[in-house]
């Protein structure tokens, strides 16, 4: 009797199920970038004036202005994503050692995001799919 049925190899996802998988990784991509952002607002209580705050302002802002870069280009090309995350990641990792806690709150967030444009690359096929077969909205 086991014979006769079809085996599929394949999960197939539900609808909610591909747009979770396909927004994911983007909005948590923008919720970590803002999270990043916030820790570049220590400069205004070092006591700089205007332009020495304003130019340590957007040192500490490029590792937010590089993740959004990242995000654009993932956007597209998740597989991109998922190594830029994860590179990301794995030289938090490399220059934060000695400080686990640190290593926790800023690397694995974005070792989940690569993982998530992994998984999102993977099935880019099936999320590209539903898509596609969504009638147009006029």
């Amino acid at each position: 009797m086991e014979a006769d049925l079809p085996i599929r190899s394949e999960v197939v996802m539900s609808s909610y199920s591909r747009r979770i998988l396909f927004w994911a990784p983007r909005a948590l991509s923008i919720a970590f970038a803002l999270f990043l952002s916030m820790f570049a607002l220590d400069v205004f209580g070092e006591g700089y004036g205007f332009w020495n705050t304003l130019l340590a302002l957007a040192i500490h802002l490029i590792p937010t202005a590089i993740l959004i870069l990242a995000l654009m280009l993932a956007w597209r090309w998740e597989w991109i994503g998922a190594l830029l995350f994860a590179a990301a990641g794995a030289l938090y990792v490399a220059s934060a050692f000695s400080h686990p806690d640190w290593i926790l709150m800023i690397a694995g967030p974005l070792f989940l995001i690569a993982a998530l444009f992994l998984v999102n690359w993977i099935k880019r096929a099936e999320l590209r799919r539903s898509y596609a077969r969504r009638p147009a909205m006029h």
